[in-house]
């Protein structure tokens, strides 16, 4: 029976998609280092207080690319370049969702409607990643080579989220209620165009890797269909809500250290 747990298993148990994998989502995470870490750079003086929780974000992000570099080399396994067509984070930034690279690159100082950007985008990508771990936790939370790592970043993607909630109610206090709300829809409709177009090209590459029937592949595609209908007709509100969450002040410590893979 096709399920998602007997689908994360095939992909698992074969080195090559396990490889690839592990590389599309490492790459993900550096890059979203990389861009945590200059926003902090080029805070405005005014949320200067921002900084550490947005570099704490930042050192999230690095440690849970390094965390699927090393389940790789656990298995001898070398990182593989990553399809253009499966870069979640690059194809964010061809939609003008979140803030582009080029102003990232430079020195000239963000805005406070740059860091509201920068919140928004984070607020519905985080829901996408808390997601997702919180799946696979549910399935190999428990799994003896990838449970510790599964269980620690799905707390991290819980953290960053319940932070984006905060920081956006502060600033819609604050009156930019109605700026969050309109950029909060933009990149939730933005978003889940991206994630049916990766989810098509990674099930696409996996495919050809674990030599996927027709018939197979096409249930795959179809699936990846309806939740993007369903996501379009409603399911994008949940991207957009906010609410003061439980986890309060979740970034306001240092990164925890990446578990070592033996």
């Amino acid at each position: 029976m096709l399920s998602a747990r007997s689908l994360f298993q095939e992909i698992l148990d074969n080195d090559d998609s396990f490889r690839l994998f592990c590389s599309i989502a490492a790459s993900g995470e550096s890059q979203g280092g990389w861009e945590n870490a200059r926003i902090a750079a080029l805070v405005p003086a005014d949320e200067r207080a921002l900084a550490p929780k947005i570099t704490r974000h930042g050192a999230d992000e690095d440690k849970h690319g390094r965390i699927f570099n090393a389940l790789m080399k656990k298995r001898g396994l070398q990182p593989v370049d990553v399809p253009a067509d499966t870069d979640y984070t690059m194809l964010l930034e061809r939609q003008g969702i979140g803030l582009a690279h080029e102003k990232l690159k430079g020195d000239e100082p963000l805005t406070v409607r740059d860091i509201v950007t920068y919140l928004a985008h984070s607020r519905v990508t985080e829901q996408r990643a808390s997601e997702e771990m919180e799946l696979l936790r549910k399935y190999f939370g428990d799994h003896p080579d990838l449970g510790r790592a599964v269980r620690m970043i799905s707390n991290d993607e819980d953290n960053h989220l319940a932070y984006c909630h905060e920081e956006l109610l502060r600033f819609a206090a604050a009156g930019h209620g109605r700026a969050i709300q309109r950029t909060l829809r933009a990149c939730a409709l933005a978003e889940i165009r991206v994630y049916r177009d990766v989810s098509l090209a990674v099930m696409a590459h996996m495919g050809r890797v674990l030599g996927w029937p027709r018939p197979k592949a096409a249930v795959l595609a179809a699936g990846i269909r309806a939740v993007y209908a369903y996501e379009r007709a409603a399911g994008w509100r949940r991207m957009v809500s906010l609410r003061m969450p439980e986890r309060r002040n979740a970034l306001g410590g240092p990164a925890t250290t990446a578990p070592e893979f033996a």
